[in-house]
C-alpha cells in the first residue's frame, strides 16, 4: 500500500492508497516542528484502529508547502516504514507537465498535483478550486498545461481576520445557510451572511471572469475541505472532488514506477 501525504499550512493529511482507491484517510494540525517520531506514535495507533499494519505500508509520497514538515516527514518514511520517499516535484518525479507562468518554480505542490490529477481524470480545460487556508484557483488547458491562476484568503482565514480585528464580533462557525435570505436580523446572522454568501459571490464572479478570460468552454472542479459547504447554493462546480490532492499523489507514484 502506498501512503500519500498532503503537507498543508493548515493540516496534515495522510491516505493509504491501493490500485488508486483510498482505503482510509487521517489529518493533524501542521507543526513545522513535529517530530517523525511523534507522527509515527499517532499514526500508528491510526492504523491499528482501522485494521491495518505498518508493514502493509511499501511506499511513501509526501507533497508539502512547509518546507520546515519535510524533513521530519522523510525521516518518518525512512525510519519507521523503511522506504525511501518520493517528494513531489523534486528529482526523480518532476511535475511532468507545462507550467507556463512567469515563475515555474513558486507554484505550489499542493497546486501541481492538483492540476495533474485534475487533467487524469477529466478532459479539455479545467478550472480547479481549492479550499483550503487559502482558495486557489488554477486554470489547466486541454493539453494539461498550468496557466497560471488566482490566490484569494480562505474562509477560515478570512473570518478569523474579521472576529480578530472587530472587537465586538464573536467567534461563529462556517456552515451552509438553511435559506437565501440575506437581509440579517442579527449580528451573528449578519457575520454568517457576509462571510458565505460573500465567498459564493467571490467563487461565481471569478469562474465567470476566468472563463470569459479562457475563451472556451472549462469544466470546473472544487476540491478541499470546505467544497462541499457551497454545494447547495451555487452551480458553479461540475465536480466536486475532496480527495484530488491525494488522488494526485496516487498518479504521480504509479507513473514513477512504471516509468522505472
Amino acid at each position: 500500500m502506498l501512503l500519500a501525504i498532503d503537507a498543508g499550512n493548515t493540516n496534515v493529511v495522510f491516505a493509504l492508497v491501493k490500485d488508486q482507491q483510498i482505503l482510509a484517510r487521517w489529518r493533524i494540525a501542521t507543526e513545522a516542528r513535529r517530530t517523525a517520531d511523534e507522527y509515527a506514535v499517532w499514526l500508528s495507533q491510526l492504523l491499528t484502529l482501522e485494521g491495518f499494519a505498518r508493514e502493509q505500508v511499501t511506499g511513501v509520497i509526501i507533497a508539502t508547502v512547509v518546507p520546515r514538515a519535510l524533513h521530519n516527514l522523510q525521516t518518518l518514511a525512512r525510519k519507521y516504514f523503511n522506504t525511501e520517499p518520493l517528494v513531489a516535484g523534486h528529482p526523480p518525479i518532476e511535475w511532468g507537465f507545462e507550467i507556463d507562468v512567469k515563475e515555474p518554480a513558486s507554484l505550489g505542490a499542493d497546486r501541481a498535483v492538483n492540476a495533474i490529477a485534475a487533467h487524469a481524470r477529466h478532459p479539455g480545460d479545467l478550472i480547479v478550486i481549492d479550499f483550503g487556508t487559502a482558495t486557489t484557483f488554477e486554470v489547466i488547458d486541454f493539453n494539461g498545461a498550468y496557466k497560471g491562476g488566482i490566490i484569494a484568503p480562505g474562509i477560515n482565514l478570512s473570518l478569523d481576520a474579521l472576529v480578530t480585528a472587530a472587537a465586538k464580533l464573536p467567534r461563529i462557525a462556517i456552515e451552509a445557510p438553511d435559506d437565501t435570505q440575506v437581509i440579517g436580523r442579527d449580528t451573528v446572522s449578519q457575520m454568517h451572511i457576509g462571510i458565505y454568501w460573500g465567498y459564493v459571490a467571490m467563487i461565481e464572479g471569478l469562474v465567470a471572469r476566468l472563463k470569459a478570460e479562457i475563451g472556451r468552454p472549462a469544466k470546473v472542479i472544487a476540491t478541499g475541505g470546505l467544497a462541499i459547504l457551497f454545494e447547495r447554493h451555487t452551480t458553479a462546480f461540475d465536480a466536486i472532488e475532496p480527495d484530488l490532492t491525494i488522488q494526485g499523489l496516487a498518479l504521480m507514484w504509479e507513473r514513477a514506477h512504471i516509468g522505472a
